[in-house]
């Protein structure tokens, strides 16, 4: 059974960094391009950034532009975000996914449970 095991949230102030990682159990994890979602309190969940199998594209919201990169480590099979200049409304559950048809395709596979980021004012 595929897992996807984020970790890495936690407090921050406005204008802090925190580096979230995405540890994948399946063993053609260099197949897959994965990607990063978050729900704030009372909105749905929405794309922050994706990166392809092979790490050479990657996409990004515009909300998050400049601030957040996504990488990967095929023989780690891990998957990071590093998050500078947070904002208070960068707070939200931050989920790791999968997509074996790549990030374009929308069809994300797997899903993580979830690490919460809270950026105080």
């Amino acid at each position: 059974q595929v897992q996807l095991v984020e970790s890495g949230g936690g407090l921050v102030q406005d204008g802090g960094s925190l580096r979230l990682s995405c540890a994948a159990s399946m063993s053609t994890f260099s197949n897959y391009a994965m990607g990063w979602f978050r729900q704030a309190p009372g909105k749905e969940r929405e794309f922050v950034a994706a990166i392809s199998w092979s790490g050479s594209n990657t996409a990004y919201a515009d909300s998050v532009k400049g601030r957040f990169t996504i990488s990967r480590d095929n023989a780690k099979n891990t998957v990071w975000m590093q998050m500078n200049s947070l904002k208070p409304e960068d707070t939200a559950i931050y989920y790791c996914a999968g997509a074996r048809m790549g990030f374009l395709s929308g069809k994300w596979d797997y899903w993580g449970q979830g690490t919460q980021v809270t950026v105080s004012s």
